[in-house]
């Protein structure tokens, strides 16, 4: 892990993230959201989480589109279903789904060519989570999201404590092997992809998503979408995902 920056003394941490507004542009009163603790007798992630079926289909949703808009993808372009992650790289929960699950939808259904995988932008966990989001698309621009973005679940820190200050996110990019650091920089200050996390965003909220992880699992052209929320364990991927290839 590299050292940070540690900036905690420069901002106020929130204490509710779920009510965190990254900033007065683009993060209008749709983001604030708030979470009710249940019962401790349920299990963590059904405290928070349900499984909900949507049952209208959305071209918005098709993975030509999607692959259309620059969005970070991996798997074959023909994939039957496509599982789509609305994800922020602060968000513990979203770590969890990486390590624990992600490499098991991979191994079973990405390389096999049954499922591609495409990464959305949900970033309202806390004030770094915007910065964070584009950082990763600009390592997109030069093929290399994936590799950005499992560097930034390895050296997760915190919720705004630094580890994703601007300066520590440009640290971050020469411990990629092949990417070009000053595109990517250049890339970065520019905020050049500030727009696509905007229709990320847009897209996210049209879904009913405020929580990261939220997942849509659907069908090549969009049809058929259901909706899987929080970082359930592979079997629960794994049974709405056999539900599409059917």
């Amino acid at each position: 892990m590299i050292k940070y920056t540690n900036n905690i003394t420069k901002r106020k941490i929130k204490t509710s993230i779920a009510t965190s507004i990254i900033t007065a542009t683009i993060f209008s009163a749709a983001l604030a959201h708030s979470s009710s603790p249940l019962s401790t007798s349920i299990p963590l992630y059904k405290q928070f989480y349900a499984f909900a079926q949507t049952t209208q289909g959305n071209a918005a949703l098709s993975l030509s589109n999607l692959i259309k808009q620059a969005q970070p993808h991996q798997g074959s372009t023909s994939a039957p279903v496509t599982v789509i992650d609305f994800s922020d790289l602060q968000c513990s929960l979203c770590n969890r789904f990486v390590k624990a699950t992600e490499p098991q939808i991979n191994s079973t259904y990405v390389q096999t060519g049954k499922v591609a995988l495409v990464f959305e932008h949900l970033p309202n966990r806390g004030f770094d989570s915007l910065p964070a989001a584009l950082a990763a698309q600009c390592a997109n621009d030069q093929g290399k999201f994936w590799q950005y973005h499992n560097l930034l679940y390895k050296n997760q820190g915190p919720i705004d404590s630094g580890w994703a200050s601007k300066d520590n996110l440009k640290k971050f990019a020469p411990q990629i092997p092949g990417l070009d650091v000053q595109k990517f920089n250049s890339c970065f200050d520019s905020q050049k992809y500030r727009a696509l996390v905007e229709s990320n965003l847009a897209l996210a909220h049209s879904l009913g998503f405020t929580q990261t992880p939220s997942f849509v699992i659907v069908k090549n052209d969009g049809s058929n979408p259901q909706q899987l929320l929080g970082p359930e364990p592979f079997p629960e991927f794994k049974a709405v995902i056999e539900k599409e290839l059917a």
